[in-house]
């Protein structure tokens, strides 16, 4: 099983671009980011990724869905700045040795929105790839190994497996009524029983695929060939160049702000 796109997403500008491209392209986005912890940044560049949404091609459920653990993350980092971040200005709460304050909210609104505009647009534009093309690219146009990279590969496409094997291992416990009552730790010998058989089940089905992958020569030592070619062309130069505009406009934004706080000295 591998990550299947919709007809919506295939028809969409930005899954037509290779995978590399916009792995470049969140990349320089990511790192940006990384080295300020500032509203101004984060909030231009979450602006403007906004902008190019519509051309993915994900609904808005979709990209709720599909981001909800971003979100959360988002607000968990958010109210844990507030509470327990550097206190500089007037105090707006406080309980005990936990305080509140004008710094540390601003602080805090800075840490959500950096949170967002690196992870939004990573959960998008891995919705937008296909596994395949991505593992092509890698191996072609920047030279990875290609046993590292078939090997990923082969991992991501067993993930449905790895899903559908929990789900039935839940099911024949429960038919031989291993899942009725216990208690909350009777629930926890039922999790352990069942990891354990999934792990087997994993490295049995792990070494059946290596042995697979040996004979039909993935393993080669001589130089490989491709079903499919990866091109690099205007396209994917534009989605690089888009990715450094939101880079440069970000940072430019927060210089002239005066809000440009460089973590890394």
């Amino acid at each position: 099983m591998t990550v299947v796109l919709t007809p919506e997403l295939r028809a969409s500008r930005i899954a037509r671009v290779n995978p590399v491209a916009k792995l470049v392209a969140a990349l320089l986005v990511s790192l940006t980011l990384v080295l300020t912890i500032d509203w101004v940044s984060a909030g231009v560049a979450l602006a403007l990724q906004a902008v190019l949404l519509p051309f993915a091609g994900v609904s808005v459920r979709q990209f709720f869905l599909r981001t909800t653990p971003v979100w959360i993350a988002a607000v968990a980092a958010a109210i844990a700045t507030a509470l327990y971040g550097e206190d500089s200005g007037a105090v707006l709460w406080g309980w005990g040795p936990v305080t509140v304050t004008d710094g540390s909210v601003t602080l805090a609104v800075a840490v959500a929105l950096r949170v967002l505009a690196i992870g939004v647009p990573g959960v998008i534009l891995f919705a937008t790839s296909d596994p395949t093309e991505l593992a092509d690219g890698l191996a072609q146009l920047l030279r990875l190994p290609a046993r590292f990279v078939l090997g990923a590969l082969a991992a991501v496409r067993l993930v449905g497996l790895f899903i559908d094997d929990w789900r039935a291992l839940a099911m024949a416990h429960r038919a031989r009524g291993v899942g009725d009552g216990g208690g909350p730790l009777g629930a926890l010998r039922r999790l352990g029983s069942q990891s354990f058989a999934l792990l087997v089940l994993s490295v049995r089905r792990a070494s059946k695929l290596a042995t697979a992958m040996e004979a039909k020569g993935f393993g080669g030592a001589g130089r490989r060939t491709w079903a499919r070619p990866s091109h690099f062309g205007r396209a994917e130069i534009l989605m690089v160049a888009i990715g450094a505009g939101i880079a440069a406009c970000s940072t430019l934004a927060a210089v002239a702000a005066g809000s440009w706080n460089l973590v890394v000295s």
